[in-house]
């Protein structure tokens, strides 16, 4: 009896083979296809799947799907399609091989150096890059680098908490947070060694340093969008869903958005911390995001508010959505008018 289950275990790689040659036409190694792809996450079904969409959108390289950004999006466009006009875009399964698709295309997205290589140094921090400045017990103040040179780099004047009367920035120890655009959080810690609040351009002078520490880094890829939205407030996050509303909320303008969160202007001054729910249509259909104001950039003279959004998360079928648009799969992205930078 024993030869028997010899026999059968020593038969199935050759019907693996025979098997992955003949659904493949024999015109590729498939079997290293599917090795790639268990190890990319998916599973037997799911990489057969893949291997179907590959072979219909024929792709010279069909490993290619497993590192490369333009053949994944041509293959995740080509499935929307067809499940588009197989009208499956709610089916569960297919929703479910598309978001995988997803996590596939932000991984390699990801992998790109810009991404994994941060800053070592504050001689690299670029122009117009927004900052929060703190001081020992006060603050946060809002800044902009205004220029940055081989000695200092300038910031604008920083905007914020009352400071005592005759305060003077110039030699003050500082803190600064930022985010950069594509990559992560830092906090860089320097001082001010020149104060130019009272000239005409208020500005001040802070040295630079070489010790930054990278933090926070983005787990989602954020594009911006210049779109109305309608705010609506939670009394808990635990009331968050994605149930269209239908009565008046308060009018805003949509920044960015992402898979995990969004970006909003909206008049007034609120506080971090508020459960909200936004609503707003992208592409061609109202999608519903709900979750918590992490922070907050308030511009006095304009009376204005930037909230960032954490969402809680979305629904596979809307996350789905939010993706074709963030990767903008069938190029519906639009130039943002407004400069969320330089706004508040």
């Amino acid at each position: 009896m024993w030869w028997i289950i010899l026999l059968v275990v020593a038969a199935i790689p050759i019907v693996v083979f025979v098997y992955l040659r003949v659904v493949g036409h024999g015109n590729f190694p498939w079997l290293q296809f599917y090795t790639k792809g268990k190890e990319s996450g998916f599973s037997f079904r799911e990489v057969g799947l893949l291997r179907k969409i590959a072979v219909e959108t024929q792709i010279e390289n069909p490993t290619a799907l497993f590192w490369s950004i333009k053949q994944l999006n041509r293959s995740i466009k080509e499935m929307i399609i067809k499940l588009r006009s197989q009208d499956l875009m709610g089916d569960e399964e297919s929703n479910h091989l598309l978001s995988k698709l997803y996590d596939l295309r932000k991984r390699v997205e990801f992998d790109l150096p810009r991404y994994r290589l941060g800053l070592k140094t504050s001689r690299d921090i670029v122009p117009r890059q927004r900052m929060r400045v703190t001081l020992p017990g006060a603050g946060p103040f809002a800044t902009m680098v205004i220029e940055n040179r081989p000695k200092y780099f300038a910031l604008s004047r920083p905007q914020g908490p009352g400071l005592p009367e005759g305060f003077m920035w110039k030699g003050q120890q500082i803190g600064l947070h930022f985010w950069r655009a594509e990559d992560a959080g830092y906090f860089v810690r320097t001082k001010v060694i020149n104060d130019f609040i009272g000239q005409k351009y208020p500005i001040i002078h802070v040295a630079h340093t070489d010790d930054i520490t990278r933090s926070q880094q983005r787990r989602s890829i954020r594009v911006k969008i210049n779109s109305p939205a309608t705010v609506y407030p939670l009394k808990s996050i635990q009331e968050a869903n994605e149930l269209e509303e239908s009565a008046k909320g308060l009018r805003c303008r949509l920044i960015d958005i992402s898979e995990d969160g969004a970006c909003l202007m909206i008049g007034g001054r609120t506080k971090a911390g508020l459960p909200i729910k936004v609503q707003f249509g992208l592409a061609d259909r109202i999608v519903v995001m709900c979750g918590l104001v992490k922070g907050v950039n308030y511009d006095q003279k304009k009376n204005l508010s930037l909230l960032h959004l954490q969402s809680v998360p979305l629904s596979v079928n809307t996350r789905n959505h939010v993706l074709t648009y963030v990767y903008n799969i069938f190029g519906e992205q639009e130039p943002a008018k407004v400069q969320s930078e330089s706004t508040v």
